[in-house]
């Protein structure tokens, strides 16, 4: 089988964000796989394992993003293609066609898995636009994977505790979450094999890929403000929701007089 799986190159959640300029912000930030990614990874190498084939990481990004193609690679998959941008923005659509060329480029897909979002941008529009490049069918939310006689039987959480079970024809693509499996941990001779396996660099511009006029683009980033020590109100109830009101009204300004 040749499964490919669409990974991102993001600051990680715990790392302290400095906005720079408009736009911008400080990249000497710790980068790291996008979390739901590692889930997309770690389903992928477990069905090659079953099933026979390779598993290939794909991104699109600045060469920086080569450090997630290897922790991706160290924890089972076999190469990685780096489609390489240089400092441009890309939305969704755009990112979703460069996808789909450079794996056009590389290969026949059995099947697609990425994250279900990436905890940057939280778009949650890749993997839908990228299974109507391809026209595939897509899932997301997924917690549960399996394949029967030609198609992927897949559980989606939709909410309130309830899921979605569906039938897809494959070739599909497959939004990863939270509970379709526990991601590996790397260990030191995985880690350094990782470093020997093949990544593939791609300049967008071999791709010969044009830009929609009605992109996306990213206007203005603002930091939120950090948040106030909590403020403990005493007496009875009257007299608290006096308080609250008095408090939302002249501090945080968010009640009108």
């Amino acid at each position: 089988m040749q499964v490919y799986v669409c990974v991102k190159h993001v600051p990680d959640t715990a790392a302290n964000i400095k906005v720079v300029g408009d736009a911008g912000f400080d990249e000497s930030a710790k980068f790291v796989l996008n979390p739901y990614d590692e889930y997309a990874v770690e389903e992928a190498a477990r069905i090659v394992k079953q099933e026979g084939g390779e598993v290939v990481i794909i991104t699109v990004g600045k060469d920086a993003a080569e450090n997630t193609i290897r922790s991706a690679l160290a924890v089972g998959a076999d190469r990685g293609i780096l489609v390489s941008t240089g400092d441009q923005f890309l939305d969704s659509g755009y990112i979703s066609r460069i996808l789909k060329a450079a794996i056009e480029l590389d290969g026949t897909p059995d099947l697609i898995f990425a994250g279900k979002q990436s905890v940057d941008s939280e778009g949650m529009q890749t993997h839908y636009r990228l299974a109507a490049e391809f026209g595939m069918p897509v899932a997301t939310e997924v917690v549960s994977f399996k394949m029967e006689e030609g198609s992927a039987i897949v559980e989606c959480e939709i909410g309130g505790g309830d899921r979605q079970v569906l039938a897809l024809a494959m070739p599909c693509v497959i939004g990863a979450t939270k509970g379709l499996n526990e991601p590996r941990y790397p260990k030191f001779p995985d880690i350094f094999k990782a470093k020997k396996k093949e990544i593939k660099k791609v300049d967008l511009s071999e791709l010969a890929i044009v830009p929609s006029d009605k992109a996306a683009a990213v206007v203005k980033l603002k930091a939120i403000p950090e948040r106030g020590q909590a403020k403990m109100l005493e007496g009875d109830t009257r007299k608290m929701v006096e308080e609250l009101a008095r408090l939302l009204r002249e501090e945080d300004k968010v009640l009108g007089n």
